[in-house]
């Protein structure tokens, strides 16, 4: 064995026993006589702009898919083909959102969760046993398990923050085809310098979340008599 293939082979290996921690949750689940396991999680609390999303994923088998992990840790054309892998080999997936209005009136955290909630209504196939990212669904009536680092920790909860990414990315894609001002294709509506610096000089969109600190300092910067009743 040559030294690179000796290289591929315990790359190969480490990916292989990574992927199988990676599933511990769901064979305790399935271990349990749950059949049907689902992880769910949420993308896009921390942005400035455009709406919260969630994506449940059900299966009955493990996803056992190179590269699956939480969806921080997966460059973008790699987490595309994560999404499309996991659609086909999953009994069922969906996705939820809440829009800007709701996180306004809401706060992110419940808002996350109507995201959540939404998810599940729209699946085909519901779980008999959810897995999630640190919050507890109230509206699930089934057993479920939050875990602390969920999306890094559970193949099924990543493979749903993958999924979420990537729908939100795409919905923010066309947001920028509407709206060319504030590039959100680029920074998918984060704080980054580009997308303030738009905000200093156009001022907010309606798909900025008006009670983000930084979205109202930029309303004031160029109205500084505007007070939100």
């Amino acid at each position: 064995m040559t030294p690179k293939q000796r290289k591929t082979k315990t790359a190969y290996e480490r990916e292989r026993r990574r992927l199988h921690r990676l599933h511990r949750f769901e064979e305790a689940a399935r271990a349990k006589g749950f059949r049907l396991v689902g992880g769910i999680d949420e993308v896009g609390r921390g942005p400035l702009a455009g709406p919260v999303v969630a994506a449940c994923v059900v299966a009955t088998q493990p996803l056992f898919i190179r590269g699956l992990n939480d969806s921080k840790q997966v460059r973008p054309e790699l987490r595309i083909e994560i999404a499309q892998i996991v659609k086909l080999q999953a009994v069922a997936w969906a996705v939820g959102s809440a829009c800007v209005a709701e996180i306004d009136r809401l706060n992110i955290y419940w808002a996350s969760l109507l995201a959540m909630e939404r998810a599940i209504a729209s699946l085909t196939a519901a779980p008999e046993y959810l897995i999630t990212d640190a919050v507890r669904i109230r509206s699930f009536i089934g057993p479920q398990e939050p875990l602390i680092h969920g999306d890094a920790r559970c193949a099924l909860v990543a493979a749903a923050s993958i999924v979420a990414k990537v729908h939100r990315d795409a919905l923010m894609v066309e947001l920028d085809k509407e709206d060319a001002r504030y590039g959100y294709a680029l920074h998918k509506g984060y704080s980054t310098p580009h997308h303030l610096e738009a905000l200093r000089v156009h001022g907010p969109s309606i798909h900025h979340r008006a009670n983000w600190a930084r979205v109202r300092d930029a309303q004031l910067a160029l109205d500084p008599s505007w007070i939100e009743e």
